[in-house]
């Protein structure tokens, strides 16, 4: 057995993991796109690394687009297979990947009549909404917990990873010659005290463990509560400079977390009455699906919701739906609160919002979770004088802001507990996967020091045995 490394390889996003058993059947671990990582994204997405068609099986760990978003481009390019997820990582995907695939004709659109004046020759989307739509059809749901025989002498099994609805690691047991090893893919891993969701779950006893490090010599800041924190910048912002505050929040998990912060300020009475747009008719869609899932949230929302059926829903919040109305926000006079998608900033309507507003001192943009150091995000995290948005020179008037407690991935305290029911000894090899290179070489001296034998931080395209 072999496994090779496509995405997410000493860098954060583009999630792809692929195994090849000895008798030739290739298992794919996610299959995401690479986000933020400036001009070579485009050839990074467009080049896998292995051929589509010769995959057998595909299993997805959760519905963030850097996991699920170029499964519509796998399944153009020639796989058939079957395409395994939660029920509610289903549902998250295929609005995930439908919403990326209008973005993407979109973009084109508009960059092929620029090209058409050039007499340059057009390009095409790396996929369409049909070809979405088509790969949902693939989708076969898996509930946590239940060991799923794929084949004889290949089964795998979900564990809630806490980090958004659906979320899973995922643990494989394959048999070869006799022998049954176990391969677990952490997916992301959620934080043991998130506001939302249950903590990750314990597993069996792996033999290789493929595992995140996105914060893996971080922190996260336990002492502000993100309430406490949001009610900080809004008075900053909105009651004392009469700003607006900008968002970035991806669609999936964070914008939920962020309303559910204002829900429970309203419900405290310290809310200030002001209108929240939520500019995404994304994040509205995946709200609506997180809703539906109460099953999965941790027992203090089950309380909340013994006496608030809304717990994501307070007065003044408004959902934007069409283009018109998210430009009318630009002509919006008063102090407001817009949270746009992505997460990033560098793509989607909150890219607007920032090259419309960055030049006023009155506003704050507010970063609220990681981001790629070449994103939109990831520059203005450096504070800069100028910034270039849609080609266009920026001064950075606004401040900008950071709210450190939100994130959904856990920090390095969080992934040595979801480590901490294995046996360091019985682990053969754990290699660490999306995160930073310099992060990740601090993460793996702190797993040696904690007894891991045998740590190992793979190149993209590096393809190494397993026993």
């Amino acid at each position: 057995m072999k496994i090779s490394f496509h995405g997410a390889a000493r860098t954060v996003t583009g999630s792809k993991h692929l195994l090849t058993l000895s008798n030739g059947k290739k298992i794919l671990l996610d299959c995401g796109m690479f986000q933020g990582m400036g001009p070579d994204t485009p050839l990074l997405n467009k080049d896998f690394g292995f051929d589509p068609r010769q995959i057998d099986y595909m299993i997805l760990s959760h519905a963030h687009i850097d996991h699920c978003g170029l499964i519509p481009k796998l399944v153009k390019d020639g796989y058939e297979g079957k395409i395994f997820a939660t029920p509610a990582t289903k549902d998250l995907a295929a609005v995930l990947m439908e919403d990326s695939a209008g973005i993407q004709e979109n973009d084109v659109k508009f960059e092929n009549k620029r090209r058409a004046l050039q007499g340059l020759p057009y390009v095409e989307p790396l996929y369409t909404t049909l070809d979405a739509l088509a790969a949902v059809d693939q989708f076969v749901t898996v509930d946590y917990d239940k060991w799923f025989t794929i084949e004889p002498g290949i089964e795998f099994c979900y564990t809630d990873a806490g980090h958004i609805i659906g979320s899973a690691a995922v643990h494989i047991r394959i048999t070869e010659n006799g022998k049954t090893r176990q391969v677990t893919f952490s997916g992301d891993v959620g934080r043991y005290r998130d506001i939302i969701l249950k903590s990750p779950a314990v597993f069996s006893q792996a033999d290789y463990i493929i595992l995140e490090s996105t914060y893996g010599n971080s922190l996260h800041d336990e002492y502000v509560q993100t309430p406490d924190a949001m009610l900080d910048w809004i008075k900053k912002t909105c009651i004392e400079k009469k700003g607006k505050l900008i968002i970035p929040a991806f669609s999936v998990g964070r914008t939920q977390e962020i309303l559910y912060a204002l829900n429970e300020l309203e419900n405290q009475g310290r809310l200030p009455a002001l209108e929240y747009f939520v500019d995404s008719p994304l994040s509205m869609k995946a709200t609506q699906i997180v809703k539906s899932y109460p099953k999965y949230f941790n027992a203090r929302i089950q309380k909340v919701l013994q006496t608030d059926h809304d717990p994501f829903g307070f007065k003044g919040l408004k959902f934007t739906k069409t283009v018109d109305e998210s430009k009318m926000l630009n002509y919006y006079k008063g102090p407001c609160v817009i949270i746009s998608a992505s997460g990033m900033a560098d793509a989607g309507r909150i890219k607007h919002h920032i090259s419309n507003n960055i030049e006023n001192s009155r506003n704050t943009i507010l970063l609220t979770g990681y981001c790629e150091p070449n994103s939109l995000g990831g520059r203005l995290k450096k504070h800069p004088k100028e910034i270039g948005i849609f080609g266009q020179t920026h001064e950075v008037n606004a401040e900008i802001g950071e709210v450190r407690s939100m994130s959904a991935h856990g920090d390095y305290v969080d992934l040595l507990q979801f480590l901490a029911c294995q046996d360091k000894r019985a682990v053969a090899k754990l290699f660490l996967v999306h995160g930073e290179y310099d992060v990740q070489q601090d993460f793996k001296r702190r797993l040696v020091q904690k007894g891991f034998l045998d740590v190992e931080i793979p190149e993209r395209h590096q393809e190494i045995g397993l026993g």
